[in-house]
């Protein structure tokens, strides 16, 4: 009898050893070879910058847009200052939002084992919004780029908030309490919100071309704001992808390999707060991003974040662009909120995705 229990407890232990090997064989399972992924989604991302740039209520022709370019502004001085001038900014500004909300959105899906978690899951955009309503409110903000900073100071005490309400009472902030006080949150910031935007025209005139979600008109000033602070939630971001791949079979298995499981965490509510704080400070709300991009890449190189979080970095600012050139031609002589966009393309293929078992848990 002992004999039997000793080879059964030896059968577990061999099993808990292979247990991240197999975990491991099935996170890299993907449709698609890396290299080619890599190369296929590096493509897209130049092509979607060049249309980014090309194309718009007045196109510019790609010969007008070389002479431009190689000769300067005395060439086509038109096409210099529609291209170069206005075009370009956008562009790098939807790369650098399209990049923090991909990776954001990823990191907050691996660390929560919710595909269908948001950046927004965790009350970072709600407190923004509060943040950069209150600024019009208080007419501290007589620009779009006058609104970048209270966004990025209303992110930051929104994730203050809620890591202390998912701290509080017994037991560690685990991710479904997190989550739960990251939706409490939002809804406590959004009454707030709706309140001050009816009880004051002005305020709702102002609000809602931001709350729309858009690139249109931002500069390389407002890009110059928030880049350190989407640079500093890259790099967390990269460096927590073996961290959440332990995470992803467990707490206590993430334990048992060596990984903090509180040092995730934090790192996980930074990583995301600071990108999505950044993103929506500079474009406003944006859906569907951070929660479709993650997906697509999963779809092409399994479970393993040590592909899905670099690649989204290629994806999601693809996405964006390609969204944003068609808010510019999608109703005629006119241009509409990218957020609009975004919404229209990432319901539908959120639906596909449900319906063909595409969505499921990590």
């Amino acid at each position: 009898m002992p004999e039997t229990v000793a080879t059964g407890a030896a059968v577990r232990t061999l099993e808990e050893q292979e247990l991240p090997t197999r975990e491991r064989q099935r996170q890299t399972a993907g449709r698609f070879p890396l290299v080619p992924v890599v190369l296929a989604l590096a493509a897209a991302l130049l092509a979607a910058c060049c249309a980014s740039l090309l194309i718009g209520t007045e196109s510019v022709a790609p010969a007008r847009l070389l002479t431009a370019v190689l000769d300067g502004r005395d060439a086509d001085a038109e096409a210099w200052s529609l291209v170069v001038d206005y075009r370009l900014p956008r562009t790098l500004v939807a790369v650098a939002v399209g990049a923090a909300l991909g990776v954001a959105g990823a990191v907050i899906q691996a660390y929560t084992r919710n595909p269908l978690a948001d950046p927004g899951i965790l009350g970072v955009n709600a407190g923004a919004a509060l943040a950069v309503i209150v600024a019009i409110w208080f007419g501290v903000a007589s620009s779009t780029a006058a609104l970048v900073w209270p966004a990025l100071v209303g992110a930051a005490i929104a994730t203050l908030l809620v890591l202390l309400l998912a701290a509080a009472g017994r037991g560690p902030a685990t991710p479904v309490r997190m989550v739960l006080a990251g939706v409490a949150m939002a809804a406590v910031f959004g009454g707030i919100t709706t309140g001050i935007r009816l009880s004051d025209e002005r305020t709702f005139e102002r609000f809602r071309s931001w709350a729309a979600g858009s690139v249109a008109g931002r500069d390389l000033t407002d890009l110059a704001a928030v880049i350190p602070v989407i640079i500093v939630g890259l790099i967390v971001g990269i460096l927590l992808v073996k961290p959440l791949n332990a995470v992803a079979l467990g707490d206590d298995v993430a334990a048992a390999l060596g990984v903090s499981v509180a040092t995730v965490r934090l790192a996980t509510v930074a990583s995301v707060a600071l990108l999505a704080g950044a993103a929506t400070a500079v474009a406003g709300p944006i859906g569907f991003v951070g929660l479709m991009i993650p997906h697509t890449v999963r779809l092409l190189v399994g479970n393993d974040q040590t592909r899905i979080i670099p690649l989204s970095v290629l994806a999601a600012p693809t996405l964006l662009l390609v969204a944003d050139t068609l808010a510019r031609v999608v109703v005629p002589l006119r241009e509409v909120p990218v957020g609009i966009v975004t919404a229209l393309i990432g319901g539908p293929v959120l639906i596909a995705l449900i319906r063909n078992k595409a969505v499921d848990t990590q």
